[in-house]
């Protein structure tokens, strides 16, 4: 296992799926986190469960972002890492979708990131440090219906390239995650359905949809310094689904 004792670590988006798996995950290996969220309701059980500490953030907003990141210094001391795990999933077709819902996606997905590495670097960029962020898998891979978040999340991609390329200098390491599609609360819809389940499933050559676990444990290894030679990279925990296809069953 990974020992992450005296290492301090942000999570964004804590209340989520992958992020309340992260917390539980960090915890376990002794990591001091501060667990950042949109909403109270889904923060209380978590701080309650590890006993940690947390704050309430709009993530859209940098001066609310640059807050927090104050009161998370406060609270656990200088950061070693930062995790943004706040995002939304809109599936509509583009001539569907409207103006709001375009740009609420875009703010909810790319901007928070955005947010969270600016916040980030300046409090890493005299020590060094780890950044991680959330994409998906339809940002590689082109599906229907999907055309907002695939391009934000694609976004999230540039910013990590970008980033990684910028901030490495000062050691601070910059990666990203690719999910495929994971059983949260977020995905519910699809996740909850017999007949979507079975089709998602299909997709996958090892036949199965994520748990949050599985993105945990990534991004659990990218915010370890037995990663500290990675950078700029964007793992896909995917089932394959956006690399490779499967022909049939081998006898």
């Amino acid at each position: 296992m990974l020992s992450f004792e005296n290492k301090a670590i942000l999570v964004l988006g804590a209340g989520g799926g992958i992020g309340s798996a992260l917390c539980r995950l960090l915890a376990k290996e002794d990591a001091r986190i501060f667990a950042a969220g949109w909403r109270r309701k889904s923060l209380d059980p978590l701080a309650d469960e590890l006993d940690i500490p947390t704050g309430l953030v709009d993530a859209t907003r940098m001066d609310e972002v640059e807050r927090l990141f104050e009161q998370a210094v406060e609270h656990v001391g200088p950061l070693d890492g930062v995790v943004n795990c706040i995002g939304s999933l809109l599936l509509k077709p583009a001539h569907l979708t409207t103006t709001e819902e375009w740009n609420t996606t875009i703010l909810e997905n790319l901007t928070s990131a955005f947010h969270a590495v600016c916040a980030g670097v300046r409090s890493m960029m005299d020590t060094g440090g780890s950044i991680v962020l959330l994409s998906s898998a339809a940002a590689r891979l082109g599906f229907a219906n999907h055309e907002a978040i695939a391009a934000a999340k694609a976004g999230v991609i540039g910013l990590t390239l970008s980033a990684a390329a910028t901030y490495g200098p000062r050691r601070i390491r910059v990666n990203c995650v690719a999910p495929g599609l994971t059983r949260t609360p977020l995905t519910a819809r699809i996740t909850g359905s017999e007949i979507g389940l079975k089709a998602s499933q299909a997709m996958n050559v090892l036949g199965r949809i994520g748990e949050p676990d599985d993105a945990a444990s990534a991004i659990a290894w990218l915010l370890h310094p037995s990663s500290n030679w990675v950078t700029g990279q964007v793992i896909g925990v995917d089932g394959g689904l956006a690399t490779v296809r499967s022909r049939g069953t081998v006898n």
